[in-house]
């Protein structure tokens, strides 16, 4: 038995048990920033438990978190048949037998987790659910963030509650919404009735709303009106491909009619930003799949054919097996996609021209990993990241289905790739893919549990912001924990009668009662927690103040409050969301009246402010 992190007992049954344990816990309680204490871990006998002498083989196991998810270990292990003390909590238990796997009990002050086996290497390997076992056992993180980034498709939620759905965004830290804007691309009375709810609720909780457009797929009733200007793929048969149908946008037509509609679209509704995903071709299969490679259209064919003198369609005919010609037309797609991209980022920046709280995002494929991107889809980073130093804009990289199973720590080499390669570094985003994997996966087909938590705390460290695809795949037992997960915390620690913090960026701190930050009565906390600015700061007690900032969607520059208001100098790429807990008797932004007063909303104060660097003064009611 010997004392481990964060003052955490360790028990393990064996020499190798306790190798792996404690190897393993820094990255499972990282992920979460949990600090616990009054802990005992206990792998196999120990504290109350007793082996048996049936032995079971284990290799698939069910937690009650989520029962319905398979849990498989990647190799089987014989394990004795434990038995537990009265009164413990049996949170897994193996698939077949039912005998305990993972469980809880408390002793007086001291709470217990114990386990069958050690977590494995990694942390993740044969339980995923060890943050939500000790949450349920009373340890709760010590940070959280608020700036996730979500997509969303409304055909996922087509029942639906808008206020339910944005409390539950909020709670699990997602500050901007991305929705799929191509089901609202032509008006419709209902549709856009509801979409207009959505994005109202989801200010009131200051979450920020992106439209996401995936062109070259417009919308469905774009495909069926235009026949004339669909995509073909290398077979020459329309590119509907999956849930994408794809439009040929070199036709100056198709062009100009799909930039009226993403100006009216911009116009209808109350975005915040457009994030333009996936501008680049298909498919992941390249040219071995003629019958989903694009593209293929007349103009595109035309052009070509103009440039070499032969035409493309011919790669898959009569010169099939001519690698020099096929090299060409994928160089000159290449070329087509950056080209498409700079057409596309001049018509965002112009919209942003008539709407100056229009944030930008594009959402590019990875191709650092896996080098085969360009010659699969065109899209190549090294011709686009170049736009940031013409364009302010957030570069999302999207990772590729065919490296879903390298891991978390992924994100920490994909950032250091980009950093060879871009002198933009603050204005480079990762979005990562939490849906169902192909390949060969342990222990969970979907990321889950303690992997999903340190892919998402790596990518946090790693990147200036994280994007999930999507909102609904993300599993329910996860949703509580993931704010913690997103926290990027380089340390907390006790100082001084308060917490000495180092962030990398803002982050919610958690901190009972009123708080000073740096010597000033801080004026941002609600729930328990403070929000900090990134870098090092001191937090100690402080005086109670009459108005609150109870959620900030801005950077925090600095901030004070007193018994006669709260000033709060602030950074927002779009429009800052800010919630007060009290209407204020007046505000000031950058030393004038500020006449939009806040919306009361379920007893709190909503408000927007512009973007930019600016301070605003919240001046707190008379008692």
């Amino acid at each position: 038995m010997k004392l481990g992190i964060f003052g955490v007992i360790f028990a393990v049954l064996s020499p190798t048990a306790w190798c792996q344990t404690p190897a393993s816990w820094p990255k499972i309680l990282d992920s979460v920033n949990m600090r616990p204490e009054n802990l005992r871990i206990v792998v196999g006998e120990g504290n109350g438990v007793i082996a048996t002498n049936e032995r079971i083989t284990v290799r698939r196991i069910i937690d009650r978190h989520r029962p319905q998810i398979e849990i498989y270990w990647s190799e089987p292990k014989e394990l004795p048949r434990y038995v537990l003390p009265a009164g413990a909590t049996i949170f897994a238990i193996e698939r077949w037998s039912g005998a305990p796997m993972l469980a809880g009990f408390r002793n007086g002050k001291e709470t217990t987790l114990w386990m069958a086996a050690d977590p494995g290497v990694q942390g993740y390997e044969r339980f995923p659910y060890l943050p939500q076992a000790l949450a349920e056992l009373g340890v709760q993180p010590k940070a959280r963030a608020s700036d996730l980034w979500a997509f969303f498709d409304s055909s996922y939620r087509l029942r639906a509650d808008p206020e339910i759905l944005a409390r539950l965004w909020r709670r699990a830290g997602i500050g901007a919404l991305h929705i799929a804007a191509w089901h609202y691309w032509e008006p419709h009375a209902e549709r856009d009735t509801w979409l207009e709810r959505l994005i109202e609720i989801c200010h009131l909780h200051s979450i920020q709303v992106y439209a996401w457009v995936e062109l070259p797929h417009v919308s469905e009733k774009f495909w069926a009106d235009h026949p004339e200007w669909r995509e073909r793929t290398g077979l020459l048969g329309d590119a509907h491909l999956d849930w994408r149908k794809l439009m040929n946008l070199q036709s100056r037509e198709c062009f100009q009619e799909v930039e009226h509609g993403l100006r009216e679209l911009a116009q209808r509704f109350d975005w915040d930003g457009i994030n333009m995903g996936e501008l680049y071709f298909e498919s992941l299969e390249g040219y071995s799949n003629p019958a989903r490679f694009t593209p293929f259209n007349d103009d595109v064919r035309r052009e070509f054919q103009k440039a070499t003198g032969f035409d493309p369609a011919e790669l898959f005919t009569t010169r099939k097996k001519d690698t020099l010609a096929m090299r060409r037309f994928l160089n000159f797609r290449a070329e087509l996609a950056a080209k498409m991209q700079r057409e596309w980022m001049d018509v965002l920046s112009s919209i942003r021209r008539e709407r100056p709280h229009i944030d930008i995002v594009l959402t590019h494929i990875d191709d650092r990993f896996d080098t085969q991107i360009p010659d699969l889809l065109g899209a190549d980073t090294t011709k686009v990241l170049p736009l940031l130093d013409e364009h302010d804009f957030t570069f999302l990289v999207e990772d590729p289905a065919t490296i879903w199973h390298m891991g978390p720590s992924r994100y920490d080499e994909i950032a250091r790739r980009y950093a060879l390669i871009s002198r933009q570094q603050s204005k480079l985003a990762i979005d990562i893919n939490v849906v169902e994997r192909y390949q060969d996966v342990y222990p969970t087909k979907h990321a889950t549990g303690v992997e999903l938590f340190q892919t998402v705390h790596r990518a946090a460290n790693a990147f200036e912001r994280v994007a999930l695809y999507f909102e609904k795949s993300i599993l329910p037992p996860d949703l509580p924990l993931l704010s913690a997960s997103a926290a990027p915390v380089n340390s907390i620690s006790e100082r001084d009668g308060g917490l000495s913090t180092d962030t990398k960026r803002d982050t919610w701190i958690a901190f009972d009662g009123p708080a000073q930050v740096n010597g000033r009565n801080w004026p941002i906390a609600t729930d328990g927690f403070v929000l900090v600015p990134g870098g090092k700061n001191q937090i100690t007690s402080g005086k109670p103040l009459p108005l609150l900032v109870e959620d900030c969607s801005a950077r925090v520059v600095s901030a004070s409050g007193t018994a006669e208001g709260v000033e709060i100098e602030y950074e927002s790429r779009t429009r800052a969301r800010l919630r007060l807990n009290t209407r204020p008797e007046r505000i000031l932004l950058d030393g004038k009246e500020f006449e939009t007063p806040p919306r009361e909303y379920n007893g709190k104060y909503g408000m927007a402010l512009p973007p930019g660097r600016h301070k605003v003064y919240f001046a707190a009611a008379a008692t």
